[in-house]
């Protein structure tokens, strides 16, 4: 599908041809050529598996649709050899300030890396067409990978054994028996159209105009959110710096609207210069609306059928809990499916997958859902808490946590996954628990979490066991050099933890044994100990 479609184009990608064979095996075939899609393939990948990945349209879209790109979703990336292009096109920020009605000083403002020492910063702004490029360009270098550009998932059946999937392309259909399916097609995903599965949750009764506009003016690179702004009374609005001087400009429109009509440049530059001034020369580059929607799937793993991203749950934009849930789902479930794959462990392993991703976006939703009550509230009563909330802020540091501009994204813990091993911890252990992710941090030559790597990693202060499948990361010799791994994990000598190929925490003990360890192992990959 090409630019005819009406759809804009950032990037025309070369359709590819559909295969000589009509009918062809896979172990994996991924639906979806977005962000998590192409996460996910890049991760299989560089895990050696052969990778193919359909997407329908046969380029790059332009807008920006997701811009805000958090520390984990970085952690993420810098493991896929993809993190320094990536943050050396982004716009990095650390920086929120919220502002209410005329007042150009802000309520409070707020700082998102309250860590610090970590190679990675809080947040990156990019547009989401800059994402994909350069996950695109990683990915061509590699030649276990056949992006097809131009195909399209047309019909799917599942037999327990396998997955059918009739795929159109130009030249033709032909059908892919695969394994596994993951599909990351989107929030009107035809994969989940296919099997009769649907959403569950919430459509809140609000709209927002996006504006994406080029213009010079100097201004701090810094999330400014507003209430009740006079240039958009009664609603709120919100402005975020991306790469190549285009900005992101939000405002609240309300329930019934025309949304045709909002989307005219005429309707649009009102906002544009109540916001930024009456003398700002600017350029469109991309307008929109959108419904709120904090909804997910009840399922995500529906046989050899896997959900992923935007084809499995919605949030709300405020809190840029979207792309980034999307890339938490496939940096949990490829080293799963890995694991499957190669028969090192059972199949039920995707089980976890499915409560665990199931847990982020409950996390996400219930976030996002605050959020968008504080924005929108229903009723006098919610609309007299939140502006007493605001007028508070400012002079008490007490009201300030519960101002919600939106929530932004954080890694998801958890606490109860069947993966954790039962915890040792007393009230004194400060560290960090099972089902919480590793903690960055200097060392002599580097960063922790480069060292970690992606597989199973034993990190300890000087045990000297072995276990079988895991390798052992000792700090002593990294060089803990202003000792933030000691005070971040309480890792004392002789103390050791257990970290999954996702560099989340499956394990601790002060005084570790290689049965303990290696009954951690085995739990974490499925397998009873």
């Amino acid at each position: 599908m090409s630019a005819g479609a009406g759809i804009p184009v950032w990037r025309q990608i070369e359709a590819a041809p559909a295969p000589r064979a009509k009918r062809e095996k896979l172990e994996t075939l991924i639906v979806g050529g977005g962000p998590v899609g192409l996460t996910a393939a890049l991760d299989l990948a560089r895990k050696g598996r052969r990778v193919v990945l359909i997407n329908k349209l046969d380029f790059i879209t332009a807008g920006s649709k997701a811009i805000c790109f958090s520390k984990r979703t970085l952690d993420v990336w810098t493991r896929l050899g993809v993190g320094d292009p990536m943050v050396e096109k982004g716009v990095v920020w650390n920086l929120g300030k919220v502002f209410r009605g005329d007042d150009s000083d802000p309520v409070y403002q707020f700082d998102l890396a309250p860590i610090k020492h970590q190679r990675r910063p809080a947040f990156i702004n990019m547009q989401q067409y800059h994402v994909e490029e350069i996950l695109l360009d990683a990915l061509r270098e590699m030649p276990n990978v056949d992006l097809r550009f131009g195909h399209e998932c047309v019909g799917l059946k599942q037999n327990g054994e396998c997955v059918e999937a009739i795929v159109r392309a130009e030249g033709g259909e032909y059908v892919v028996e695969t394994d596994w399916l993951i599909a990351c097609d989107g929030n009107k995903s035809p994969v989940r159209e296919m099997m009769g599965l649907d959403f569950e949750g919430r459509v809140f009764e609000d709209n927002f105009l996006i504006a994406d506009v080029k213009f010079n003016k100097e201004r701090p690179v810094e999330r400014w959110f507003w209430f009740d702004p006079p240039f958009n009374r009664g609603q709120s609005a919100l402005l975020h710096k991306q790469p190549d001087d285009v900005w992101r400009l939000d405002f609240q429109l309300g329930w019934n609207i025309d949304r045709e009509a909002c989307v005219r440049t005429e309707n649009v530059a009102p906002y544009v210069r109540g916001m930024l001034g009456e003398d700002v020369e600017f350029t469109p580059v991309w307008y929109s609306v959108y419904t709120f929607q904090c909804r997910r799937m009840a399922r995500f793993v529906h046989g050899r059928v896997i959900f992923a991203g935007d084809s499995a749950h919605l949030v709300s934009p405020f809190g840029a809990r979207g792309c980034n849930g999307g890339v938490a789902d496939v940096d949990n479930l490829v080293w799963k499916l890995d694991l499957v794959l190669d028969g090192r462990a059972p199949a039920s392993l995707l089980e976890s997958y499915n409560y665990e991703a199931v847990v982020t976006a409950d996390e996400n939703i219930l976030n996002s859902t605050r959020s968008t009550d504080f924005l929108t509230p229903k009723s006098e009563t919610s609309r007299a808490f939140r502006d007493a909330v605001l007028e508070l802020a400012r002079d008490f540091p007490f009201a300030r946590p519960f101002v919600n501009s939106g929530r932004l994204s954080v890694a998801v813990n958890y606490p109860d996954s069947p993966l954790n091993a039962p915890d040792e911890a007393d009230a004194e252990w400060s560290g960090i628990a099972p089902g919480a992710p590793a903690l960055d941090a200097p060392i002599r030559d580097g960063w922790l979490l480069d060292r970690l790597g992606d597989g199973f990693v034993v990190l300890t202060r000087g045990w000297r066991g072995a276990v079988e499948g895991a390798r052992v990361v000792d700090v002593d010799e990294l060089g803990d050099v202003e000792g933030l791994i000691e005070a971040r994990y309480d890792l004392q000598p002789g103390g050791a933890y257990l970290l999954r190929p996702d560099q989340y925490v499956a394990g601790r003990w002060r005084k570790p044994n290689v049965d303990a360890v290696a009954a951690a192992l085995a739990r974490a990959k499925g397998r009873k100990p």
